[in-house]
């Protein structure tokens, strides 16, 4: 059945962007929020506000019962779960589906599969998804046996674990003699950060680029992609700066990558909107992992191909077949997303306080998702993202030069953010030529820093 009203189980700016994508199909939606969060943009707008614990996380956005008893007082249909908090937990999506609501989602089971990074990697390997030489299965305690596997994939290799995500439990070996204590000390913050100790082994490569697929899938037989993204810009593993497409890859690469994506997807059963994530080295795509959920770079996709991932998402959860074929879908320019977070531009610590002047972008192709607004007060309980600005043109050149006019013109006063950052990265000759990977901006920021300290 149609869904005639949904629970938005997110904040900040996804929450408005869910919300909007719902008004558009005439959707009701129930807001929930913690106590700090009840002036946020999107509660106002919703058709009904509930509010579901004080500010710390674990007691409001990650507390199922409540989130659940939200939906129940409320009579929604549907629960979405945006990216972040619970949008990964199959926990969640099962004990959602158990008590008669919709997750906008894909199944507990294939969040379940992707999560685990091994059990990922061997379903990907089995639909012919080319992934990261590596261990294949959880590390034992045997050193000597793990040794013997760290040779045969040859160093420096990737310690990782099993339950991970966003960039944590992770920690690169370069020398045998260090091999045995990054175990023991991955295994531990795997523990402590996922409860799950199981690592595994991947080779590291040196200087691979970021490179996604999105990719949508409806559960009944039909699967698209809607090309890639380069996320190259990262600092500790967080992305930092995304364009689509991903500049310099072949055509018919793109093309075969996608369909092995999508063959992958109607394979394991996935539902929704979802993205294969990818390391790229010289001409070849390694499979790394699948996030089952909208992505914070997903309108970059959009601004290229003029489809709504989330009012899709909506759809499918509501039991349409996908309406899009992939001979719909025709790539047009290029776009660029900067990631805005309310942060010191140079020592990255956050910075929470109230915006006392907001001033968006404007002009041609430009996009701006953000629940900002004078006098919003930033709480310090949550991830430093307060926005993003995505610009659209017809070419790679032309949409760089958008997006410095347009992170120019943003006015944001009361709070710092790394605006300053983004401009340094567009400004960048390196990053103009299309040169970044994965280590790229650690390593300009570094470069900056000691030249700072010695004044050379």
């Amino acid at each position: 059945m149609p869904l005639e009203k949904v629970l938005i189980a997110n904040r900040g700016e996804i929450a408005l962007r869910i919300l909007r994508a719902c008004q558009s199909l005439g959707i009701k939606t129930v807001a929930v929020h913690s106590t700090v969060d009840r002036n946020l943009k999107h509660v106002g707008l919703a058709d009904e506000a509930i509010c579901i614990g004080p500010a710390p996380s674990a007691e409001s956005y990650l507390n199922i019962p409540r989130i659940i008893a939200a939906a129940e007082i409320s009579d929604a249909q549907a629960i979405h779960p945006g990216y972040g908090f619970l949008s990964e937990r199959a926990d969640f999506a099962e004990q959602v589906e158990k008590s008669g609501f919709v997750f906008i989602g894909p199944s507990p089971d294939v969040i379940r599969m992707m999560g685990d990074k091994v059990q990922a990697i061997r379903a990907m390997k089995a639909a012919g998804v080319p992934c990261v030489p590596g261990s294949g299965a959880p590390l034992g305690e045997d050193m000597a046996e793990n040794m013997r596997i760290a040779r045969e994939i040859g160093y420096p290799v990737l310690i990782k674990a099993a339950g991970g995500g966003g960039g944590r439990g992770m920690r690169d070996v370069r020398t045998e003699a260090h091999l045995a204590n990054a175990i023991v000390m991955t295994k531990q913050e795997a523990k402590a950060a996922f409860g799950n100790d199981q690592v595994y082994m991947e080779k590291f490569l040196e200087n691979p680029r970021h490179v996604e697929i999105q990719v949508l899938a409806d559960g009944q037989g039909h699967a698209i992609y809607l090309a890639d993204r380069d996320c190259s810009m990262q600092r500790r593993h967080q992305k930092v700066t995304e364009e689509a497409p991903a500049p310099g890859i072949p055509e018919d690469l793109r093309a075969r990558i996608g369909k092995v994506c999508t063959d992958a997807c109607l394979r394991i059963g996935y539902r929704g909107a979802g993205t294969f994530e990818f390391l790229y080295q010289d001409g070849q795509f390694y499979f790394i992992e699948m996030n089952t959920r909208i992505q914070v770079e997903h309108g970059i996709s959009e601004m290229i191909t003029g489809v709504d991932l989330v009012r899709e998402q909506l759809l499918i959860a509501g039991g349409e077949q996908l309406s899009i074929r992939q001979e719909d879908i025709h790539v047009t320019g290029h776009a660029i997303e900067c990631r805005i977070n309310a942060e010191d531009p140079d020592t990255f610590l956050p910075c929470p306080g109230t915006v006392k002047r907001f001033e968006a972008p404007g002009g041609p192709g430009v996009r701006v998702d953000t629940h900002l607004y004078d006098g919003y007060q930033i709480p310090p309980n949550y991830d430093s993202m307060i926005g993003k600005i995505m610009v659209h043109a017809p070419d790679r050149g032309t949409a760089i030069a958008r997006m410095q006019l347009a992170l120019a013109e943003t006015v944001i006063e009361g709070v710092k953010c790394n605006i300053p950052l983004q401009q340094r990265i567009l400004a960048d000759v390196g990053f103009q030529r299309g040169r970044q990977n994965i280590h790229y901006l650690e390593k300009r920021i570094a470069e900056q820093r000691e030249k700072a300290a010695t004044g050379k």
